[in-house]
């Protein structure tokens, strides 16, 4: 298959990927086929939510999937101290090795593809990614080249030593959404990346996020060409992605920045715990928490939780917290 979506998934992010699916159909088109990536084996939701969906399967190629987790515990097999940080924090393998399933798709079916995390809303059209793609072999549209820090190491000398500051401050994504190909890594271009890790370039890793400071690093480190709409865009064109950005306006379900259309939303940093409460019929307020639910009950608007008017919560809770002499 040509072009296709891959998204990391299971049970815990349920609530989150039906709403993403929702938006896919909605707003880039249900001709696209997507490919759910398991985290781990907790899948009974997933399995049954993909029966009705004609345009969505698992990827369920176990042999592709130990092959990449070998590779990644290569990878921090070659670093000296970190396994062992890992495991005083309870850590007994590689921290958040599910993440890093996401590599299955550069030997999956797609010849080109775009990666998704769960906690995404796709709120426009996917065409310019795969169109990108025809000279890029990976295409991102976010800031994070704004902030290393979240990538590598910034504190490692061997940071510069391997990387230009143009290159750091221009090629560097999050791994949340990025378009690339099957087939740019051989396994020459891996045994030639665990080499260079091996030979002190391992300490530029960032073990926080393992999997997005792997995918960063396998891009950069072997001049695969990256292409970033936030760069390349004109600033009057150009629109931001992620949820800490409260100036969005929304329109038909659909966001606006500065009056251009998002491509998506990135719910970053929220944890998928709060978006079951929220499907469970709890209080729960965090930015552009209605657009995620009209997507989420896209099909089913009879089952969306009946939720409290959240500015009457507030005069409440002011109201209450003025009793006990409390002042806002």
């Amino acid at each position: 298959m040509k072009n296709g979506i891959y998204i990391l998934a299971n049970d815990v992010v349920y609530d989150q990927l039906v709403a993403l699916l929702n938006s896919i159909e909605v707003n880039a088109g249900d001709l696209f086929p997507v490919c759910i990536l398991p985290y781990d084996d907790r899948l009974d939701k997933i399995r049954q939510e993909i029966q009705t969906r004609e345009n969505v399967f698992l990827f369920e190629d176990q042999a592709c999937i130990d092959r990449w987790e070998t590779f990644v515990r290569e990878v921090w097999e070659t670093h000296p101290i970190i396994k062992d940080t890992w495991r005083k924090n309870g850590v007994l393998e590689v921290y958040r090795m599910g993440m890093h399933r996401r590599f299955c798709a550069f030997e999956g079916m797609f010849e080109n593809f775009i990666y998704l995390d769960a906690d995404i809303l796709v709120l426009n059209s996917l065409e310019p990614i795969f169109n990108q793609l025809s000279q890029s072999d990976c295409v991102v549209y976010d800031f994070q080249y704004k902030d290393p820090t979240h990538v590598y190491n910034v504190g490692s000398e061997k940071l510069l030593e391997t990387f230009t500051r143009d290159r750091i401050s221009s090629e560097i994504f999050c791994a949340g959404l990025y378009g690339s190909k099957r087939g740019i890594f051989s396994q020459e271009d891996l045994d030639r990346l665990l080499k260079n890790l091996s030979h002190g370039e391992v300490e530029l890793l960032y073990s926080k996020a393992p999997d997005q400071t792997i995918v960063n690093y396998m891009m950069m480190r072997s001049n695969r060409s990256i292409y970033n709409f936030a760069l390349e865009l004109p600033a009057d064109q150009s629109t931001g992605c992620c949820v800490t950005s409260l100036h969005f306006k929304e329109r038909d379900h659909l966001l606006y920045d500065q009056g251009n259309r998002l491509t998506y939303l990135h719910y970053i940093g929220l944890a998928s715990s709060l978006f079951s409460q929220l499907c469970a019929g709890k209080t729960i307020d965090f930015p552009y928490q209605d657009i995620f639910l009209h997507y989420r009950y896209l099909h089913e608007p009879e089952n969306r939780p009946a939720l409290t008017n959240r500015f009457i919560n507030r005069i409440l809770q002011k109201l209450q917290l003025a009793r006990q002499g409390i002042s806002l």
